[in-house]
């Protein structure tokens, strides 16, 4: 019987091999830091299914590319001879700006901070938003303990402000009203 690739047992001691080639502790601040942006993007995969409009689907699936990268360059230890090919820069900060922008045409001016809920799409922005912010302030540990792109930081730091107008966004299209705090 042939064995399968899923399984090759060399994690079974609390270790895991680093796209670098590394082997590393599986309680280590970088396995935190890119296991929270992977469990991000499951959450947008989520939240993918209940939104309907193709312009908030194009670029949750761009988010999701950009969060394979970003896990890509977190997976990859810098001081590595083998370097990632993955890149996040100023242009993928710029598009989540303009997305945010964009998002934010036509809603109401902001009146506060809201309880996350609303519709499904938007309690799911809003979960996704929170692990976002989850995986920032991992992201940021690792930086205290080695270099880490600052656009990398940056880029989440938008992603959780993009994930908060996009909820805003997704309950006035669904014609709910968000509950102020």
């Amino acid at each position: 019987m042939k064995k399968s690739n899923i399984y090759t047992r060399t994690g079974d001691t609390g270790t895991t091999q680093l796209a670098s080639g590394e082997r590393v502790k599986k309680s280590s601040t970088r396995l935190e830091a890119y296991g929270t942006v992977d469990e991000l993007n499951s959450h947008l995969g989520l939240l993918l299914t209940y939104v309907e409009s193709e312009p908030e689907r194009d670029r949750i699936v761009q988010t999701q590319r950009d969060l394979c990268a970003i896990g890509g360059i977190l997976a990859t230890n810098p001081q590595s001879e083998r370097h990632t090919r993955c890149n996040i820069g100023e242009e993928d900060i710029q598009a989540l700006e303009q997305a945010i922008d964009t998002a934010a045409d036509g809603l109401p001016k902001w009146r506060g901070f809201v309880l996350p809920g609303g519709c499904r799409a938007a309690a799911q922005a809003h979960v996704c938003r929170t692990v976002c912010r989850r995986a920032e302030r991992a992201i940021c540990r690792l930086a205290d303990e080695e270099n880490v792109d600052n656009a990398v930081r940056i880029y989440m730091n938008r992603l959780s402000d993009y994930l908060f107008i996009l909820a805003s966004k997704l309950n006035f299209l669904a014609g709910k009203e968000e509950i102020l705090w």
